[in-house]
């Protein structure tokens, strides 16, 4: 379908602001600051000792021994607080100049900040333990999980126990824009040898089974990348370990992967050979909400609805039919669960491919409904701000397309009223030629 086009074409355009996966382009300002600072950096000679600046007031020594782990050994580290900076040693230079050139193409990121990262004048660091003992101990944590050994630190400093499984469990937070098995693969393959993937939805959550062929570098992905975002501002990863040891993955397909097992049959899944940037079967396309029919406007929040039936049997239930699988679970995800008319609403995933439209002269012909023409649909051009503006339900709406062209925000009482609203006057006439245009918004009054 055409929507899936623009919807692809946008998830690539995206891939320039994702975190861990896609660089910037080659005219945009880099890991190490603008062209100039580039310029003078490649003039620096390498060395293990790394200054890395412009970091966030509250960043923690974890955090800054995070970005190094996955290009070798850590050995010292020296904060810099007040001036927003830190020196990170390496083992070796030959893993400093890794890092400095992977980061280079690839913006590294600290708590959704940019940070700048360059050879330091020093060639090794000496600091004053004396000093600097939180840091060291959060090192020597490091450390002992890194050789495979107990941490000896403070354990209220750093929690960092020998890592019990290779295979992590990741959940999606957010996910605003698709999560492919191949974004996870390139994703996690930067701490090491990723061997088998399951995904799957769960408790209307996109999650997945990750396996390393070491538990250690489990650990070291685990460090570095929990709570960061795939793409700006949404796709949040929340990782754990498993009580898994070991996958079984029957299937290599969009679902799951044994990327040991090439030879493995693709399954009920789709081939292996497809575009992976498209959705794949584990979305369907359709919404089944329970409680209440009346709270179907709620829906295009969150995507382009193309077809509403109320159940005829059962008129507390509706399939509401959306653009494409990935707004059906943005929808999902966020509706599931909030209460309307004091009833509490129920989203689960459709087993239906489509919602047909009834043949004349039925009784239910007037419980089924075409919205594929509306003129109220958010998301039919590719790359619109509308997609950026994507929240959960929350008591504060967004107003726009008011009279000279401005906006507002009007707080309720609670989540509820606020859908309540949403669902009453968005599109309201207010003469003119100007309908409302109402959304959630992320702010607060």
């Amino acid at each position: 379908k055409l929507t899936h086009i623009f919807f692809v074409c946008f998830f690539l355009q995206r891939g320039s602001d994702e975190l861990n996966m896609y660089g910037s382009s080659p005219n945009s300002m880099t890991a190490n600051g603008s062209d100039s600072k580039k310029q003078r950096l490649d003039e620096s000679p390498p060395s293990r000792v790394l200054h890395i600046r412009k970091l966030p007031s509250e960043v923690s020594e974890t955090e800054v021994i995070a970005l190094g782990l996955p290009f070798g050994k850590v050995t010292n580290i020296l904060m810099l607080k007040g001036k927003n900076q830190a020196f990170l040693e390496l083992g070796t230079e030959e893993a400093a100049i890794t890092m400095v050139n992977y980061y280079t193409a690839v913006t590294p990121q600290v708590r959704n900040t940019p940070v700048f990262i360059q050879y330091s004048n020093h060639k090794e660091l000496k600091t004053d333990s004396a000093l600097n003992q939180r840091a060291q101990a959060v090192l020597q944590a490091v450390s002992a999980v890194q050789d495979g050994s107990s941490p000896s630190s403070d354990p209220g400093v750093l929690d960092l126990a020998p890592p019990p499984s290779p295979v992590l469990r990741i959940i999606i937070d957010n996910m605003f824009y698709p999560v492919t098995l191949d974004v996870l693969q390139q994703i996690f393959s930067k701490f090491g040898t990723v061997m088998k993937i399951i995904t799957f939805t769960k408790n209307n959550q996109f999650q997945a089974l990750l396996q390393f062929s070491d538990p250690v570098n489990a650990q070291q992905a685990k460090l570095s990348l929990d709570g960061q975002n795939i793409y700006n501002s949404c796709c949040t990863l929340r990782i754990d370990f498993s009580k898994l040891v070991n996958l079984n993955v029957k299937y290599n397909n969009d679902k799951s992967r044994d990327y040991t097992r090439p030879d493995l049959p693709t399954g009920d899944g789709e081939s292996t050979n497809k575009d992976h940037s498209l959705l794949g079967k584990y979305i369907s396309v359709f919404l089944r909400l329970h409680s209440i029919h009346s709270c179907i406007p709620p829906g295009c929040v969150y995507g382009d609805v193309q077809r509403v039936k109320i159940l005829y049997n059962k008129k507390d239930s509706a399939l509401i039919q959306l653009s494409d699988g990935n707004q059906a679970q943005l929808a999902m995800s966020h509706l599931n669960g909030q209460k309307v008319f004091g009833k509490v609403m129920r989203v689960t995933l459709s087993k239906h491919q489509t919602v047909a439209l009834p043949r004349e002269g039925l009784d239910d012909q007037l419980l089924t409904k075409d919205f594929s023409g509306s003129p109220l649909h958010r998301f039919k051009k590719p790359g619109s701000k509308n997609f950026q503006n994507i929240f959960p339900p929350s008591a504060t709406l967004h107003l726009s397309n008011i009279r000279d062209r401005k906006m507002a925000l009007i707080q309720m009482s609670s989540v509820e009223e606020a859908i309540q609203a949403l669902m009453d006057l968005h599109n309201y006439d207010m003469g003119g030629n100007h309908h409302l245009k109402v959304s959630f918004s992320k702010s607060t009054i």
